[in-house]
């Protein structure tokens, strides 16, 4: 017999359904409670709300497991390569061999983005954050292609999620030269997927430009890592915007946007910002941790905790051994690198934060190996972005199979009843 819920309202009884995931999570199904009883449940930030059924990401944040299609981001991280976790994501599995080298081929044939658009960029300040331009680019990218934005037909959308997969690193590029006024390079298909993006974001026209192969497998990893994370702000603005049928161009533009906001994608700046502050005041990391811990100071520990995780982000764990191997690979020394792994063993000994279970996330190692890879504090969220894209098409994807019905939240009003309007002299 299926399990469920019993409510009581006003003397009556309503039985509500127990849905069950494969990973035994469990959920009251309300879709008709409002039909049933009038009532609607009141959830802010959608902090107990499943919006959806989805079989992309399982996540545990009591156990630290964060998985894609089943497969463990530690193994995935280990084993595979970016775009190989792109299609996984997308299509339900990983590629095989034949089928990987067609997805690289497919997504290098669209590395290109138009001329007109590429005038696109020069409407922009020179100090314009790569957030900004990169939504206006991507969202313009649905008037050059037309003929591929209807969400149901398949033939459409394949050719949609290619583009945005190989014209993203472009963009997020020609965002950078423009902000030096350095001239845009073309894409050389020639090249492997980030080894093009590294090339594009830091060639010149006037000398051949080597790719480190130690740079490109960090950002690489850096890449799969970000890949997806369930039901987080920008992938839940993803299904509710393309709940309305807007082209998937739309959806990502919007998903960049939520992204953005230093709650969501901008902390690993506010980590590098909060590691600079400390080496520019010449304090040491206990000290600042002190502060930290200090009501009556406003210092703040970034990179720690998690909304989802209770316990140590897998994803931190992988991120800080790539670190630390860069770091030694290229022989850089880095400053903010021995404040961070400080300041993570002090917060990993400390009660105060072991009793909050205020763990580095992947924010916390994150910006410092971008940074020291050279890769600009401003385009930190961008090259999130670029991650978080594939997830953010996955979705997309899913929610248009499912057939979801517009997304259409509901409130509780707390505003004045009904009232007459008072004539203006008695205002």
């Amino acid at each position: 017999m299926d399990e469920t819920a019993r409510l009581e309202v006003d003397g009556k009884t309503y039985e509500l359904p127990i849905v069950t995931g494969t990973e035994n999570e469990r959920a009251v199904d309300i879709s008709n409670l409002r039909g049933e009883t009038g009532l609607i449940t009141l959830d802010p930030a959608y902090k107990n709300t499943g919006s959806c059924r989805s079989a992309i990401t399982f996540i545990d944040g009591d156990e630290g497991i964060l998985r894609h299609r089943g497969y463990a981001i530690e193994d995935l991280a280990d084993k595979t390569s970016f775009l190989e976790v792109a299609f996984l994501l997308i299509n339900g599995e990983l590629p095989s061999a034949d089928q990987l080298e067609w997805w690289r081929q497919s997504i290098r044939y669209h590395t290109m983005l138009h001329e007109d658009l590429k005038r696109l960029f020069g409407a922009f300040p020179k100090d314009a954050h790569p957030m900004a331009v990169s939504s206006s680019v991507i969202a313009a990218l649905s008037t050059f292609y037309p003929r591929d934005l209807d969400p149901h037909e398949p033939i459409e959308v394949a050719n949609s999620v290619l583009r945005l997969i190989a014209k993203f690193p472009t963009v997020v590029a020609y965002a950078y030269k423009h902000s030096l006024g350095q001239p845009f390079l073309y894409p050389d298909n020639s090249l492997r997927y980030v080894h093009n993006f590294l090339r594009l974001m830091f060639g010149t026209p006037c000398e051949p430009f080597e790719v480190d192969p130690v740079v490109a497998d960090a950002i690489d990893t850096l890449l799969v890592l970000h890949a997806d994370h369930e039901q987080n702000c920008s992938t839940s603005t993803v299904r509710l915007v393309g709940s309305s049928h807007v082209n998937i161009f739309g959806a990502i533009s919007a998903a960049i946007n939520a992204l953005w906001g230093s709650r969501h994608g901008g902390a690993n700046q506010e980590v590098i910002e909060m590691l600079e502050a400390i080496a520019n005041e010449g304090l040491t990391a206990r000290q600042f941790v002190d502060r930290a811990k200090d009501r009556d100071d406003t210092s703040r520990l970034m990179g720690f905790g998690h909304r989802v995780y209770r316990n140590y982000d897998p994803r931190a764990k992988v991120i800080k051994k790539k670190a630390e191997d860069v770091l030694n690979k290229l022989g850089v020394t880095s400053k903010l690198l021995e404040i961070a792994m400080e300041l993570e063993q002090i917060a990993l000994d400390d009660d105060y934060f072991v009793s909050r279970r205020l763990f580095p996330n992947v924010d916390f190692y994150s910006g410092v190996i971008y940074k020291a890879l050279g890769i600009p504090v401003n385009s930190f969220t961008v090259m999130f972005a670029m991650g978080r894209l594939p997830g953010w098409i996955a979705h997309w994807v899913e929610l248009h199979k499912d057939r979801q019905a517009i997304g259409r939240p509901r409130q509780i009003y707390v505003g004045p009843q009904a009232r007459p309007v008072p004539p203006l002299d008695q205002r």
